[in-house]
């Protein structure tokens, strides 16, 4: 099935039309050809510009754009990726409770201190000396 068209008027410099022009009659293709394919190819070049796509994410978490656009420009990939993380950033953090609270220092320290000591200590008594 053929995508929808949507007419786009807009004026150019002269030379730059007749630059055109030039081009689409050793091309013979039309004006229309043209200009969706510098288009396309423009917008490809955008995709794949690290400060490009740093702006698109930026207008994304901002609001200013919806995943939509960013699919259609970045990539059903970087879209996916930058969802995930807007989701994560949007998460609230759980707050830790406990249901007793915390013991008492005396309680907590209560008792006798056991001293550490190395287990391979009585072993390297018995090691063969060469």
């Amino acid at each position: 099935m053929a995508e929808e068209k949507t007419r786009v008027d807009f004026n150019a410099p002269k030379s730059l039309v007749e630059r055109a022009d030039s081009a689409i009659e050793i091309l013979d293709i039309s004006r229309t050809r043209l200009l969706i394919d510098a288009l396309e190819d423009e917008l490809e070049e955008l995709a794949n510009d690290e400060d490009f796509q740093r702006r698109m994410s930026d207008a994304y978490y901002d609001g200013r754009v919806d995943y939509g656009t960013v699919e259609a420009i970045l990539g059903r990939e970087e879209a996916m990726r930058l969802k995930l993380l807007r989701e994560s950033i949007d998460r609230t953090p759980a707050i830790p409770t406990l249901k007793d609270g915390l013991p008492s220092d005396d309680a907590f320290y209560d008792g006798e201190i056991s001293e550490w000591t190395d287990s391979n200590s009585a072993d390297s008594d018995d090691v063969s000396r060469v």
